[in-house]
C-alpha cells in the first residue's frame, strides 16, 4: 500500500507493506537511523519519534497508520549544525553513556520542554517514566534536562559545534 506522510518536514511517499512498523519504516526504509529499534515489547523507548507533535513509541504505530500525519525523528532536533540544547544537555551533563535509549530520551525531553519550559526533577522523571536506560542511573539525564531548561535559546561559540569542535 502506499503511504504519503511528513518527516522532519519534507513529504515522503512510498509502498509499504501493511504490517510494517513505523520504526523500521523510518530506519530502513528512509534510512533514518537516530530512532533505535530495542525490545519488540512497546517498553523501552528508545524508538520515540513525534506523531503530530506528540511523543509516541514508533513500534506502536504502523507505517500505514502515520500516512496522512506528521513524524519528526531525533535528526531533526540539530538546526543548521547547532545541537538543540537538550541534546547539549547530554553532553554536558554526561546524560548518556552507550547511547542507545538516548534517542528516545531526547524526542521525550524536548517535547517537555516545549510544553512546560521549566520542570523540576519529578516532572522530569515522570515524562522519562515510560524509557528504560541500563546505564546512567537517571540522574545524569535529569540534570541534562534542567540543564536544557535552564539554556533554552543556547548557541554555541563557534569553536564549540560538536562534534566538531569538542563542545562539551
Amino acid at each position: 500500500m502506499q503511504v504519503q506522510l511528513v518527516v522532519n518536514g519534507e513529504s515522503v511517499v512510498r509502498d509499504v507493506e501493511p504490517r510494517l512498523l513505523l520504526v523500521h519504516f523510518l530506519r530502513d526504509t528512509l534510512g533514518l537511523t537516530g530512532t533505535h529499534w530495542g525490545c519488540d515489547t512497546s517498553n523501552c523507548g528508545t524508538c520515540v519519534v513525534w506523531y503530530d507533535g506528540e511523543p509516541v513509541k514508533s513500534c506502536t504505530v504502523l507505517a500505514s497508520m502515520a500516512s496522512g500525519h506528521e513524524v519528526r525523528t531525533v535528526e531533526d532536533l540539530e538546526r543548521d549544525g547547532c545541537l538543540d540544547p537538550v541534546q547539549e544537555g547530554f553532553i554536558e551533563w554526561h546524560g548518556l553513556q552507550c547511547g542507545f535509549c538516548t534517542p528516545g530520551m531526547l524526542m521525550t525531553a524536548r517535547a517537555l520542554l516545549d510544553r512546560n519550559p521549566d520542570p523540576d526533577a519529578h516532572e522530569i522523571r515522570e515524562a522519562i517514566s515510560g524509557q528504560i536506560c541500563r546505564c546512567t542511573g537517571y540522574g545524569s539525564i535529569i540534570r541534562a534536562v534542567r540543564w536544557a531548561a535552564e539554556h533554552p535559546d543556547w548557541v554555541p561559540e563557534t569553536d564549540d559545534v560538536w562534534p566538531m569542535g569538542g563542545g562539551g
